[in-house]
């Protein structure tokens, strides 16, 4: 048994094509563009951390360092650091009545309509109970 256990951490992005599979597998994806010299993204480290320890297995949690992943910056328009930007997938959209069917029999309106979208974006220091609030209304469950 062991007396110290670690803890996940978040997935150190190497190249954009790593990301392929998380967007594929549904999940959301949030992504922290930090740099090693930055301040604000040392205070950030812990939060998106913590984030990966408690939403496993139901989000992708990614760092992305724009000093060594090539193309970075410029696919996701990244000018500061830190940036977050959650991917997720959009649910399909629905004509009024079949909202008003399911809102009738009690069912959350179904389907995703499969596109890949920015889903949130925030440049700087975030709290942490805002980025639980963002994975959360994209369908990450919290394990603790």
């Amino acid at each position: 048994m062991a007396v110290f256990s670690r803890k996940p951490k978040a997935y150190k992005l190497q190249s954009l094509n790593e990301l392929d599979p998380m967007l594929k597998s549904g999940k959301p994806v949030l992504l922290d563009f930090m740099q090693v010299g930055c301040s604000p993204c040392k205070v950030m480290d812990g939060i998106v951390n913590e984030l990966a320890n408690e939403y496993g297995d139901t989000a992708h949690i990614v760092k992305v360092d724009v000093g060594k992943v090539p193309g970075a910056a410029q696919a996701f328009n990244v000018r500061s650091t830190p940036t977050f930007v959650l991917l997720g997938t959009a649910p399909a959209k629905q004509s009024k009545k079949a909202r008003q069917r399911a809102a009738k029999q009690g069912s959350a309106p179904r389907g995703k309509s499969g596109k890949i979208t920015p889903r949130f974006r925030t440049t700087g220091l975030v709290k942490k109970d805002a980025l639980r609030k963002v994975l959360e209304s994209n369908g990450a469950r919290s394990a603790g």
